[in-house]
């Protein structure tokens, strides 16, 4: 939130968190004056709270206010359900507010405890999908008291997500580790800002600018940090980019995570939790293939003996909203510029779930889950890509198709109309906690992935006894399609479907080199 001098503030919602930030915003007066409360609780009404009235029903009272333009109203029930918010949100907007904010969702707030730094501009994701589960964070981090915790790709969507419920952990060190500067700049800051407001305990932060792909780095960093418990979310995520740059993501997302196993076991770190996807699930793409071998890279690990005494679990998901690089930006910006939307296919669907509410339940999971399990978070129903484009639309007062086009461009490559959650050789089963699920694995087939990054080796990495295999991208798939059968009835699933993909240019055409 961006401290700026405000006029008349509406808080909605009287409840413990909205009484917080009234009192302070009364002590820092910069912020404005807070006017009224508004609440549908009956037993509320009418009364005053610290001098403030409490106002409502909401939608009686809210169209009685006279506002002017630095006016502004911040939704203080971080428990409502997302049809409430939907409801009250409508509400505020015929009223004629033009600022709204919001306080994170419940599994953000320990025990009650809300700060004015927490709000921020409401935006669709608080409004689409799900009501989020809510998890008691300080009874689930527990087990993080004391302790030392590296996070890769802490600066980004969810690695960042992560640090901020970490804040309220107890641990001791919090290590920010990420490849991009300004990301991890950008979060160590937040997190600095954040302690300095009163937001969690007092952890120890420790930014870390390093490189998966560097062995000899990573086996150093390990050594130095001596970390209790490891969150790896690093990997190069974006699908099409992905397909245009196989060996990047091979080695980074499989030897960086190898290198990072290696370095864990041989400094005895006492839990690693390693964050996969979807499309890792019987793989059409590069990035799913990459993360299925690191699924199954950790999973065989935490059967080894030199591993003994390590729990490594695993915690597989589907997209989450608002991610950097997904749909709901990329629908923001192209709404802004007055449309069209574009959608890949009229049919696609996702699996969605907020980012808060995935790092709560990854953090839950890291505390209870067991070594060597694989663990699915409960994505509810899957949602159509044209059906959440239709409601950012109205989201930000538009008609679809009248004010907005939408337009179809294909499936990229890499791509399937729908995602799987799991195999036809897994079967979820339920755990005694809520949206969190074991995954028992069948005959998964063969594969040695030992021998295979071996045979990747010279690929990713310069061997001069072998030079022209490096960064050889057809030699690549070569030998992932005949170590994954997904991966090689991919396109040959496409076209048996007759599902159209975008058209792309093969780099060899452009007279681009094989650069990988």
């Amino acid at each position: 939130m961006t401290a700026q001098k405000s006029g008349r503030l509406y808080i909605i919602g009287a409840g413990f968190a909205g009484q917080t930030l009234a009192h302070e915003i009364k002590t820092k007066a910069i912020f404005g004056e807070v006017v009224a409360f508004l609440d549908d609780n009956p037993e509320k009404i009418g009364r005053r709270i610290d001098g403030i009235p409490v106002l409502g029903p909401i939608r009686d009272v809210a169209r009685l206010l006279r506002m002017n333009p630095a006016d502004e109203a911040i939704i203080a029930i971080p428990g409502a359900g997302r049809e409430y918010l939907k409801e009250i949100y409508g509400i505020l907007k015929k009223a004629g507010f033009v600022k709204i904010r919001i306080l994170p969702g419940i599994s953000q707030i320990i025990e009650g405890n809300a700060h004015l730094i927490q709000t921020r501009s409401i935006d669709p994701q608080d409004l689409l999908g799900r009501t989020p589960v809510t998890v008691n964070l300080k009874e689930s981090l527990a087990y993080l008291r004391g302790k030392r915790v590296l996070i890769t790709g802490a600066g980004g969507s969810i690695g960042s997500e992560i640090c901020r419920q970490l804040l309220s952990a107890g641990a001791s060190r919090l290590y920010l580790f990420g490849h991009g500067e300004n990301s991890i700049y950008q979060i160590d800051k937040e997190l600095r800002l954040l302690q300095e407001e009163g937001v969690g305990e007092k952890a120890v932060l420790v930014p870390i600018i390093g490189d998966l792909k560097d062995r000899n780095y990573m086996e150093y960093i390990l050594g130095r940090l001596q970390a209790d418990v490891v969150f790896h979310t690093a990997a190069y995520k974006h699908v099409p980019m992905m397909e245009e740059n196989p060996v990047a993501s091979i080695e980074n997302n499989l030897f960086g995570t190898a290198n990072l196993l290696d370095a864990a076991v041989k400094y005895r770190v006492e839990r690693f939790v390693h964050i996969t996807t979807d499309k890792a699930v019987e793989p059409v793409s590069i990035y799913g293939v990459s993360k299925y071998l690191c699924e199954r890279l950790v999973l065989e690990l935490s059967q080894k003996q030199d591993a003994a005494g390590i729990n490594f679990m695993v915690v597989r998901f589907g997209n989450v909203l608002g991610s950097r690089g997904s749909i709901m930006p990329l629908f923001q910006k192209q709404i802004e510029k007055g449309g069209p939307i574009t959608v890949t296919h009229p049919d696609i669907r996702r699996w969605f779930m907020t980012i808060p509410e995935a790092c709560s339940l990854v953090l839950k999971a890291g505390g209870v889950g067991k070594n060597g399990k694989l663990y699915l978070l409960d994505m509810g129903e899957p949602v159509k890509i044209r059906d959440m484009a239709e409601q950012m639309i109205r989201f930000y007062g538009f008609e679809p198709d009248e004010d907005i086009k939408i337009e179809y461009i294909g499936l990229r490559p890499g791509e399937r109309l729908d995602e799987k959650l799991w195999s036809d050789d897994e079967k979820p089963k339920p755990t005694e906690f809520e949206r969190i699920l074991r995954v028992e694995s069948g005959n998964s087939g063969e594969l040695d992935i030992q021998a295979l990054m071996r045979k990747l080796k010279p690929v990713v990495a310069f061997d001069p006894d072998q030079p022209d295999l490096y960064r050889d991208r057809d030699k690549l798939r070569e030998i992932l399609r005949e170590a994954v059968p997904s991966y090689r009835a991919g396109k040959a699933l496409s076209r048996k479907n007759g599902i159209p993909l975008a058209e792309t240019v093969p780099v060899k055409k452009l007279g681009i080199p094989n650069y990988g």
